[in-house]
């Protein structure tokens, strides 16, 4: 997705960046088009491949419950990180 994210490219322009062979290639086009992420332009007997980020945009918006929530837990995992820390600094009574 990230070689057509800002460029359209050609179907063996994709295949000839990946160590595994053409049908493999396709296969995974494939998916990619049928799950709406890749737009597919046909040109004589060439096809040409383009992100299409409307897709994304659903994905984006059932993460951001996941998104806000695991924020919320960062936030009270560094306050605890944070306070253990300042806990440790501190001289025990009868220490320095």
């Amino acid at each position: 997705m990230d070689l057509v994210r800002s460029r359209e490219m050609s179907a063996g322009d994709i295949a000839r960046r990946f160590p595994v062979s053409r049908p493999a290639i396709a296969k995974h086009v494939r998916v990619l088009r049928q799950a709406g992420l890749l737009r597919e332009r046909r040109e004589a007997t060439q096809r040409f491949y383009r992100l299409d980020p409307s897709a994304l945009q659903a994905v984006d918006q059932w993460l951001a419950p996941y998104r806000l929530f695991w924020a919320a837990r960062l936030v009270d995992l560094k306050r605890v990180v944070e306070e253990d820390a300042k806990a440790k600094a501190k001289p025990k009574k009868g220490e320095g």
